[in-house]
């Protein structure tokens, strides 16, 4: 397990430098001059010029780049142009609530999407399957921002029961919670049936059954069991999709996260939180997949070996 281990993070290695390298010359390509934007708007050619250098952008790229790694490397991604602090105080104040979030959002719809899932496959064409997958569809077919603007009417205009948003206390994660996850816990409920009914036409399925194995330890053990490879994967994708889908969850309930703070630093051309964001996004995307690959080793020991 160690070796299969060392041999995914070396493989993660050549894939940060080229997700750096992309986010780097995508931050470059973006309209808008950050000196201008640093030295004001009642700067001179002089003060801009002078800003510019002061930044290391009258270098060139390759050096910008060179730079720009080296000090990532060190977790210095330069300072906040509308805040003037260190680009890492600014994203560990709102790293925190993101994570909280999306943790809550995906363990509810995970554990609601595989119940959902593996109800409506045991109970195939009756009305537990239908209903499940008509529960399924509308979860997928609710946009998430339209979900919060109506949870907000109902549950805080009309009823008054939760806040409209911000970040204090539980009832604070019931709303944003409930509208990031929905569409996770149908695709959840989807993808499980399916894997769930694709091994259970298998050929030790019904060996199991011949042999006398009760019904409940076949669904448990046996079927769950394998289909729990690609649900796995599935797993992975959707928590990454919750990351980067909170940008559209947290600005409309005010939510003091990562999504907000890059809806923010895109209105104010903040360059450095843009950049650092984004390759904290992708190193996530990463990280998830060599977790799953390392989920995957778990449950099935023979792919350490292939």
């Amino acid at each position: 397990m160690l070796s299969y281990l060392i041999r995914r993070v070396t493989s993660v290695l050549p894939v940060l430098l080229v997700v750096s390298l992309l986010v780097f010359l995508f931050i470059h390509m973006l309209p808008g001059d950050p000196a201008r934007l640093v030295a004001g708007p009642d700067a001179t050619a002089l003060d801009i010029a002078n800003v510019r250098e002061s930044l290391g952008l009258d270098k060139p790229l390759w050096q910008q780049y060179l730079r720009f790694v080296t000090h990532a490397v060190q977790g210095d991604f330069g300072q906040s142009l509308k805040n003037k602090i260190p680009v890492i105080e600014v994203i560990g104040e709102r790293f925190w609530p993101t994570v909280l979030l999306t943790v809550v959002a995906m363990a509810w719809s995970t554990v609601f999407g595989l119940l959902i899932g593996v109800l409506s496959a045991v109970r195939r064409g009756r009305w537990q399957d239908y209903g499940g997958m008509i529960l399924a569809v509308s979860g997928i077919s609710f946009p998430a921002f339209w979900l919060g603007l109506l949870m907000i009417d109902l549950f805080s205009v009309r009823l008054h029961w939760l806040p409209t948003g911000g970040y204090e206390g539980w009832k604070s994660f019931v709303m944003p919670s409930f509208a990031l996850g929905l569409g996770v816990a149908a695709v959840m409920a989807r993808f499980t049936r399916s894997a769930f009914l694709e091994i259970a036409r298998e050929d030790y399925i019904r060996t199991a059954r011949a042999k006398g194995v009760t019904e409940r330890l076949v669904v448990w053990k046996h079927v769950l069991r394998n289909a729990m490879i690609p649900i796995i994967t599935m797993v992975g994708l959707q928590f990454g999709f919750l990351l980067g889908g909170s940008i559209v969850v947290e600005t409309v309930f005010s939510w003091p996260g990562l999504g907000r703070l890059l809806v923010d630093s895109v209105a104010y051309r903040d360059y450095p939180v843009i950049q650092a964001e984004i390759l904290l996004f992708s190193i996530e995307f990463i990280l998830i997949n060599l977790a799953v690959d390392l989920l995957y080793a778990a449950a099935n020991p023979e792919i350490r070996f292939k």
